[in-house]
């Protein structure tokens, strides 16, 4: 008989809004056989008025009046009860999971679901790992890579990416579970066991953070518009918890909203445990389709974990190549923790990251998926790791926090960041002036990294990053990725005791990356002829991924190879190289790296 742990694998019945035709999909893990298994309740999907009819058979399910929030008693309810909670309960329809006698009833199963990202590509997300390879199985034969990209941080599932073929339209994914065999031909599915697809598109609670405090933060799209300019007002949004075994339902007020950030009060006690579906419904409408779980017992959190004094996070997508000196440069100064989320990197960076954790250096990988939502990604980092780390730097893995004055010190320690965010007690964000350096004459990425191969940059500063206090940092958690608001009686400072050296226009060969996908949640990509003359582009640089005449020689008003020369000293030449070594003791004293030959 299969093990359990095959049991539950893979994925939801679900379609793609406004699909004229579709096919069918299937998920398989190794050589096992994908047997069809109807879906658990879930949220979102199917109409209004069919979900109140599902939700509310005669005599409907008995609510307390509502006052803060609604929740499921046992008591006679009112027609007007029942209206209320109509409106605000976000059922999406699922039929029960074909169980055997094995199966353990009495436990809450995560669902699984589907969406439809951009560039033709569904994101899967299961409770249960695959077992070996991954495949998605289209109907009439086609199928494509199912690429695991790691553990979400709120709904705690497991998430792979999968490529739509080019000849098939959108499909539909079988929920499946596992049994032995090779994968058998698909037929099409009972029209009433699909449902649809959600789509990257339209309006989705797509992650959630549950906080110390208790407080639950919801990333959604949709509710806001961009950079936090207009918000919905939060008497206007509910947040709306669900258990799906016995119908629970409670719903709050949102306590903050702004940008894809929605900050919620915790469920009532009667609520406060087990796998609770969450979302969101803004000015009485439906609510939303939503990917969010709330399980207190399932947060990650200790408080036992000693709080550091500098961390540093950022947003990758596919930069193993550059992350090793970025990492052992900055540990060595003075940051001791550092968060990487993760936009479905296709390099090696679990290597280089599980290379640099050997080598002593406290790495965390957060998987983020979700395209244009750095800003929200950053958010989710702030309030997250708050218990946990003093100040974040904010910066990419193309920036370098630096200090001329550092060439004066023989040898990296602690103490130069340290002596950076030596402040008065009310600064509660440090901004530092960023200098753009150009290609400096290289037509490939230089063999000793990049601190050492870059050495021309423009002679004014554009733009900043910041080090932010996180116990300054507003609940809203506005921020534009340069900096983020305060709490009232914190102010913001510049600094002169350091920089930040941003490699930002590299070789042609690395530039031209940029033109493939930008993860900047408001950002519009290279391609897109909008916002031409914005500081995010290239001055001068089209629409098109065509190298302009003389890039290697471009942005370079002043000779600056302070940083060279500072890498050079403390970890020899070629430290950037992708073979050096850095061993890094308890105290953060770095050893030097061997020098290329």
């Amino acid at each position: 008989m299969p093990s359990r742990r095959h049991r539950n694998r893979v994925c939801s019945v679900l379609s793609c809004a406004g699909a004229a035709s579709v096919g069918a999909l299937l998920f398989f893990s190794g050589a096992q056989t994908i047997a069809p298994l109807r879906s658990r309740l879930g949220l979102g999907g199917g109409t209004w008025p069919q979900q109140q009819e599902r939700l509310f058979p005669s005599p409907g399910l008995l609510l307390s009046p509502p006052p803060e929030f609604l929740i499921s008693l046992p008591r006679q309810a009112s027609e007007a009860d029942l209206s209320f909670a109509r409106r605000l309960l976000p059922i999406r329809r699922h039929s029960p999971p074909q169980l055997d006698e094995e199966h353990d009833q009495s436990t809450p199963q995560l669902k699984e679901d589907a969406v439809l990202l951009p560039d033709r590509e569904v994101l899967v997300l299961s409770a249960d790992p695959a077992v070996g390879n991954a495949i998605c199985v289209f109907q009439g034969g086609a199928s494509s890579p199912a690429r695991a990209l790691g553990r979400l941080p709120g709904p705690g599932r497991h998430a792979y990416l999968c490529p739509l073929p080019d000849s098939e339209p959108p499909p539909l994914l079988l929920s499946s579970s596992s049994s032995s065999a090779a994968p058998p031909a698909t037929a099409p599915a009972p029209a009433a066991d699909f449902r649809k697809l959600l789509n990257w598109n339209d309006s989705l609670v797509f992650d959630s953070a549950l906080l110390q405090g208790g407080d639950l933060l919801l990333f959604a799209k949709g509710t806001n518009r961009r950079q936090g300019v207009i918000n919905t007002a939060t008497s206007n949004i509910q947040c709306i918890y669900n258990r799906g075994s016995d119908g629970m339902v409670a719903s709050f007020p949102a306590t903050t909203s702004a940008q894809q950030v929605i900050r919620c009060p915790p469920p009532p006690s009667p609520l406060n445990s087990g796998n609770l579906h969450v979302t969101v419904a803004l000015n009485g409408q439906e609510p939303i389709p939503s990917l969010a779980t709330y399980n207190p017992q399932n947060t990650g959190l200790s408080l036992t974990r000693e709080r550091k004094l500098i961390c540093a996070c950022t947003m990758v997508r596919n930069v193993a190549k550059f992350l090793p000196e970025w990492v052992r440069y900055h540990a060595a100064v003075g940051v001791e923790k550092f968060f990487l989320y993760d936009n479905a990197s296709e390099d090696d960076l679990a290597d280089q990251v599980s290379g640099l954790n050997s080598a002593g250096i406290d790495i965390s990988t957060v998987a983020w998926p979700w395209t244009k939502t750095q800003e929200a990604g950053l958010s989710h980092c702030a309030a997250s790791n708050q218990p946990f780390c003093q100040w974040m730097a904010f910066i990419d893995v193309d920036e370098f926090i630096f200090s001329p004055n550092w060439n004066k010190v023989e040898k990296p320690s602690k103490s130069l960041l340290e002596s950076v965010v030596s402040v008065d007690s009310e600064v509660g964000q440090i901004f530092l002036p960023c200098y753009d350096f150009g290609p400096s004459g290289q037509t490939a990425h230089p063999q000793e990294g990049v601190c050492q191969g870059y050495t021309c940059r423009l002679m004014r500063a554009e733009r900043h990053k910041s080090l932010v206090h996180l116990d300054a940092v507003a609940d809203s958690l506005v921020n534009s990725v340069h900096h983020f608001t305060l709490k009232p009686g914190f102010q913001k400072v510049w600094t002169t005791l350091a920089r930040i050296n941003h490699y930002k226009y590299q070789a042609w060969t690395e530039f031209k990356s940029k033109f493939k996908r930008r993860v900047s949640a408001f950002v519009a990509d290279w391609t897109d002829p909008v916002n031409l003359q914005s500081h995010d582009r290239a001055p001068g640089l089209g629409v098109d991924p065509v190298e302009p005449v003389g890039w290697a020689e471009s942005f370079c008003e002043l000779k600056d190879k302070t940083m060279k020369e500072l890498s050079e000293k403390w970890f020899g030449i070629g430290f950037g190289g992708r073979g050096a070594i850095t061993e890094f003791n308890s105290n953060g004293d770095s050893a030097p790296s061997p020098s290329l030959p």
